[in-house]
């Protein structure tokens, strides 16, 4: 693999080492939450609205995704798997990026500056899109677990009524009423 030769093979197994180890406290987090997996909602990024989210999230998690078998292990528990994105958001993302990587052999500055410019732009509307999903879907008295990566951000997106815990980067707390969580 290209990653072992390029940072090392000690390097490389202990940034698989953190891996493992970030999700076994991401676990252990959902674990002390004493969750009611039936009144549990689960957004993964990344996984479109298309009826056969299911499907999907087993084939990633077959692939060894710890991400997709921790979303299998917590439906297998009860909680509901939801489609979080648009699929048409999903495919601009990719045909930008594979247009980026087919047209710009140089991968000059500018060109790259454009595609960054671009992706910001959808992210903020994929962003806009989750947020909007969570908002249609959640319940009063139900729980949501959203899997976000880092580049995403749905600060000031949610209703007021939708109370946010982020344990992961830097909490941020919505105040809420009696209602959802996320």
């Amino acid at each position: 693999m290209k990653a072992i030769e390029k940072i090392g093979l000690a390097k490389w197994e202990a940034q698989c080492r953190s891996i493992e180890q970030g999700w076994a406290r991401i676990e252990e987090l959902i674990e002390s939450l004493h969750l009611d997996y039936p009144s549990c909602r689960l957004y993964q990024d990344g996984l479109p609205v298309c009826g056969h989210e299911l499907l999907i999230v087993r084939d990633l998690a077959k692939s060894g995704s710890h991400n997709h078998q921790l979303l299998l292990t917590l439906y297998e528990r009860g909680a509901m798997l939801m489609g979080t994105e648009s699929p048409d958001l999903l495919i601009e993302e990719y045909q930008i990026v594979t247009h980026y990587l087919a047209h710009n052999k140089t991968k000059t500055t500018t060109n790259f500056t454009e595609m960054e410019a671009r992706s910001a732009e959808l992210l903020k509307r994929r962003d806009g899109f989750i947020a909007d999903r969570i908002a249609a879907t959640l319940r009063p008295g139900e729980s949501g677990l959203l899997f976000l990566g880092l580049l995403h951000s749905l600060e000031g997106k949610l209703p007021s009524d939708i109370r946010v815990i982020c344990p992961i980067v830097s909490p941020v707390r919505i105040p809420s009423q009696e209602g959802q969580s996320v």
